[in-house]
C-alpha cells in the first residue's frame, strides 16, 4: 500500500513542479479533469498508454514514475 502511495504523491509532486494544475494535466493529455484527478488519487485504473503520455510530459519512461505502481499489483 505504501509504494502505492508514493507512485501518486511522486506524479502530484512533479505536477506541482511543473506548476501544472489537475486542468493542465487533463489539457495535454485530452482527458477530462475528473479522469485525470482519478487517476492521480489512485481511483482509476492507469492503463500503460496512459501511463507512456503522462511521464512523457514529465521527460521520464513510464517505469520512472509508476514501477512501484505495476510492482504491487502483481
Amino acid at each position: 500500500m505504501k509504494n502505492e502511495i508514493t507512485s501518486m504523491n511522486k506524479l502530484r509532486k512533479l505536477r506541482e513542479k511543473k506548476n501544472l494544475s489537475y486542468e493542465d494535466m487533463a489539457a495535454i493529455l485530452k482527458i477530462s479533469k475528473a479522469y485525470y484527478w482519478q487517476i492521480e488519487h489512485k481511483n482509476r485504473r492507469l492503463s500503460y498508454q496512459m501511463s507512456k503520455e503522462i511521464a512523457a510530459i514529465f521527460h521520464l519512461k513510464p517505469d520512472d514514475l509508476f514501477y512501484d505502481e505495476f510492482k504491487t499489483t502483481k
